[in-house]
């Protein structure tokens, strides 16, 4: 039997040793972001991508290696313990297989089979199966057994049926091939629940829909599971497509040449083939439909995570526009636009409504008011959130920042997902317990542009909406991968000790939500932190959790030049040596690559840091506290164009990245309903995963193929030579659907009724 280390070792194409390595430090306590980062030489080099892969494998083997023992263990004192079994059980690869190995000795419920068993009746079931020109009638006579139940020959021989049956159905090496064969040829097919074609109008995709289960992605898995769980639609796994004759099915054929029942005229031939039959259709068709099912579900929910992590680790990498004082507005209609003034640390300086737009339609004093808070707090930029009338609050912006004679801020239109979270979430009632909900999503809306990640990583990821039926999917494997997603991206950037909050500091490699607290308390009480062995002094955080985090924590204009730094404390010796070798002190050293590159490597290392620590120190000091995410740049909404009706086909616009699926991406425009950029039209070139074009946050050029406003559809395409598509007319089934949806009193109407489920589901989380 391979070992676990072996096996990941396998997996991930490297050695046993760098595996082992990896293991003994994860089971020290150590994080994922810190081997990444300051044990390469202990790993030989292992990334982030590999440690997770391992970290997950590593979880799932050894609950697999605890199962297998407890299956062992139970066998073995039912004395049924051969060593071919054993050997099976032992190579068994993957949860699957080793329940398929342990059901024939696992604990059950009494069964018709056991029953007959009881009563004396396996020696004919066995007879039967080996001597196929028995009379089974015949036979079956010498089985009677008044007294347990079994009167007659009909009964005796149901009792073989059922022995032979229970036999079948628990052959893990039977199962293999059943499986292999359902997945290589069997379809799902998914049908409209009778009488709920009207309800289920925004299913009507699947209303009669089959294709190849292998093969069915996974936003079209989730949308029909959906329908399914909501009652409206009704799932099944067709064996034998495209065959008419269904009086016997291809897995029955499996199960007869599986145990060598070549039957045709035999005397037992037409009992052996109930027995087949039997066992398909009662035992196995449905049982391993539900599990099919389930895997296609778990496959599904793990594809749908991926593209919410993927999406969520774009977004949390987003450019930040730095540290500047910045003008949060939260705009809308009826209760007016609310303003936060943020300087460039985040800190709150100045807060206000106003009233621009209808009913009010206070416009000049809104402008007027604007105007004085440039001026007032020399005002950087301008964040306005995209919800209700953003449009229209950034051609108020617009005019304000004309009419400042001096102080000219850049505006710019900011996703508000997930704001309105922040706003009623504990920590913003902590933060500012006085302020109005409304008010404190101004806050957010600001400091969201000066530093996405710093303040995203306050709001629950769920909520930020760039996920794929994020409600769904198996809640609890999709919060830990979006917590190792957030742990990964908020350490890869690394965090700013002295300004950083308790939910940025919790997400720090090492740290907790206590220690975060405590970091926090100590800063509020003690003042800025000078160095980072400062942090020592802080109640409850000790020196492991020293050693994980301080590498990622920095400190600008502190006491030690090189706490600004993402070189770890540990490895400050080698800056010793460093410094005497090249004597030069190291505020000349930091940042200057012509003198770092003249530096001896060999004479730095010791056997404490290897080449590869001392390259990572020397590329660090180039680069000192470099930040990974890309340079800031914005998208320029067209003017005029401020909702859906205002689009004409041909239409080239610039827009944002809000989204991307497996079928494509969705495009902010600024008109409040994103329009989807089909895969097939993101490129001239053929991709098979849209991340290889784009990614959230991007900013894009794109052409409008079709509007349609009824159902507020918007189709977008990426390649300029596209041509734009006619407006399509409802046919007759539409406008019947439409009826029937109608007269139901449908609150979606018909736009959301005929939207499909994946749209539906967006535009509700974008809400």
């Amino acid at each position: 039997m391979q070992s676990i280390v072996d096996i990941i070792a396998q997996e991930l194409s490297v050695s046993s040793n760098q595996v082992n390595a990896a293991v003994a430090l994860i089971d020290d306590g150590a994080t994922v972001p810190f081997i990444a980062r300051y044990r390469k030489e202990v790993t030989g080099g292992l990334d982030d991508g590999h440690l997770r892969h391992l970290s997950q494998r590593l979880t799932y083997l050894r609950e697999l290696e605890d199962r297998r023992q407890v299956v062992l263990a139970s066998i073995e004192q039912q004395g049924k313990l051969t060593a071919e079994l054993k050997a099976d059980i032992e190579a068994a690869d993957n949860k699957t297989r080793l329940e398929d190995l342990y059901l024939p000795y696992k604990p059950k419920r009494r069964t018709k089979g056991q029953i007959a068993i009881e009563a004396g009746i396996e020696p004919l079931a066995d007879a039967l199966l080996d001597n196929w020109n028995l009379d089974p009638e015949l036979e079956g006579q010498s089985y009677l057994n008044k007294e347990a139940g079994f009167e007659d020959v009909k009964s005796v021989l149901d009792g073989a049926c059922f022995i032979l049956m229970e036999r079948f159905a628990e052959d893990a090496n039977l199962l293999q091939k059943l499986r292999k064969h359902l997945l290589g040829q069997s379809h799902l097919t998914s049908t409209v629940a009778p009488g709920k074609e009207a309800e289920a109008s925004k299913y009507q995709d699947y209303f009669a829909h089959s294709e190849r289960l292998a093969n069915v992605p996974s936003h079209r898995a989730l949308a029909m599971l959906r329908g399914r769980n909501e009652g409206l639609l009704q799932l099944s796994i067709d064996v034998d497509p495209g065959d008419d004759n269904k009086l016997y099915s291809s897995s029955e054929g499996i199960i007869s040449n599986h145990f060598g029942l070549n039957l045709s005229d035999q005397t037992a031939a037409a009992f052996l083939n109930k027995v087949v039959r039997w066992t398909w259709k009662v035992k196995l068709s449905l049982s391993l439909e539900t599990e099919l099912l389930g895997q296609m579900r778990e496959q599904a929910e793990t594809d749908a995570i991926k593209v919410f992590s993927t999406n969520l680790s774009d977004l949390l990498m987003a450019a930040p526009a730095g540290a500047k004082v910045t003008l949060g507005l939260d705009p809308g209609f009826r209760t007016g636009c609310k303003l936060a003034v943020v300087d460039n640390t985040g800190k709150l300086l100045h807060t206000g409504t106003i009233f621009p737009h209808q009913p009010q339609g206070h416009w000049d004093k809104a402008i007027r008011t604007l105007v004085n808070i440039f001026q007032q707090f020399n005002v950087e930029l301008v964040a306005i959130g995209n919800g209700t009338a953003s449009r229209e609050s950034d051609k108020l912006v617009g005019e304000a920042i004309k009419a400042s004679a001096s102080i000219k801020p850049q505006k710019l239109i900011v996703s508000e997902a997930g704001a309105s979270v922040y706003s009623a979430s504990e920590f913003a009632a902590q933060e500012f317990p006085e302020l109005d909900v409304s008010i404190r999503g101004a806050i957010s809306i600001a400091r969201r542009l000066q530093d996405p990640l710093a303040e995203l990583v306050k709001i629950d990821p769920k909520a930020i909406g760039v996920g794929q039926y994020q409600h769904d999917v198996s809640q609890s494997q999709l919060s830990k991968t979006l917590d190792d997603v957030i742990e990964d991206c908020v350490n890869a950037v690394g965090v700013d000790l002295n300004i950083a909050s308790i939910p940025l500091l919790t997400r720090v490699s090492g740290l907790n939500k206590s220690m975060a607290q405590n970091i926090v308390n100590y800063r509020d009480s003690h003042g800025k932190f000078e160095n980072r062995n400062d942090l020592m002094s802080v109640p409850r955080l000790g020196p492991k959790a020293f050693e994980q985090a301080a590498g990622f924590l920095r400190i600008s204009n502190g006491s030690n030049p090189l706490d600004k730094s993402g070189v770890h404390p540990e490895t400050y010796p080698v800056i010793t040596k460093l410094i005497e070798q090249l004597n030069q002190p190291i505020e000349e050293l930091l940042g200057n690559k012509a003198a770092l590159r003249k530096a001896d490597i060999t004479s730095l290392t010791t056997e404490s840091f290897g080449s590869i620590t001392v390259k990572d120190v020397i590329a660090e000091l180039e680069k000192p506290g470099r930040d990974p995410r890309p340079a800031f740049k914005t998208a320029e909404f067209k003017e005029g164009v401020e909702k859906i009706s205002d689009l004409k086909p041909g239409m080239t616009l610039e827009g944002v990245i809000s989204n991307v699926a497996n079928f494509g991406a969705f495009v902010d425009i600024g008109v409040h309903q994103d329009g989807l950029v089909h895969i097939s039209s993101l490129t001239n070139k053929f991709v098979s995963d849209p991340r290889e074009v784009v990614k959230a946050g991007d900013i894009v050029k794109v052409k409008v193929l079709e509007v349609d406003v009824h159902r507020k559809r918007i189709s977008l395409t990426m390649r300029m030579d596209e041509e734009v598509r006619m407006q399509k007319q409802p046919s007759a089934r539409t406008k019947k659907v439409q009826k029937a949806s109608n007269k139901q009193g449908s609150t979606k109407s018909a736009n959301a009724a005929m939207g499909n489920a994946f749209a539906d589901a967006f535009a509700k989380l974008k809400k």
